[in-house]
């Protein structure tokens, strides 16, 4: 009984750490983005404005958590991550942009 006790108030924490740890995949592709936007940059003199012209490789398929959508022009980036992380109406949402300015703009593990 008092490990049922113990499990039940454990339980919360353990499902937003679990959701937290979630997250990283769109910390890493973003982060990998921006490496290969600046590279894209130093040799063209722009940034990407599609993921197709980055030499950069996302998890993809049903095993990717998050869609990633990429804009760019001369002077600057922005690439966004959206994923449903607990089957909600939001959608978890991160940028970067070109200053790797990182950003968790929609938090779908606190807004339930």
């Amino acid at each position: 009984m008092i490990i049922g006790i113990l499990a039940t108030l454990a339980y919360p924490s353990l499902e937003a750490y679990l959701q937290r740890s979630k997250q990283t995949e769109a910390k890493v592709s973003l982060s990998a983005i921006f490496n290969a936007q600046k590279i894209y940059f130093a040799t063209n003199q722009t940034y990407a404005d599609t993921l197709s012209k980055l030499d950069v490789q996302l998890e993809s398929g049903g095993s990717a958590r998050y869609d990633i959508t990429l804009t760019g022009n001369s002077t600057s980036f922005t690439a966004t991550a959206k994923g449903n992380l607990d089957d909600d109406a939001v959608l978890d949402t991160w940028t970067i942009d070109q200053s790797k300015n990182l950003q968790n703009t929609v938090n779908d593990i606190s807004s339930e």
